[in-house]
């Protein structure tokens, strides 16, 4: 499992986030405090603190999905 804070502080960065991460065929997860949610939901994105980074979970070892999401990835 690969694990990344990701920040997606705008609408356009919520549209394109979930554009990407819908087409991958792989399970991963945002998770917020005690919520865990489905990373391809757009509306459960936007239930979401926006203003901070959020954990995401991906379920698989291939990195290359991380040169996709860099856009997002916060470096802390």
């Amino acid at each position: 499992m690969i694990s990344v804070k990701i920040r997606i502080d705008s609408v356009d960065k919520v549209k394109k986030f979930s554009s990407i991460i819908t087409k991958e065929n792989l399970n991963c997860e945002l998770v917020e405090g005690v919520y865990i949610l489905d990373a391809k939901s757009i509306m459960g994105i936007f239930s979401l603190d926006l203003t901070k980074p959020i954990q995401l979970n991906i379920h698989s070892d291939d990195k290359e999905i991380l040169n996709k999401l860099q856009d997002f990835i916060v470096n802390e």
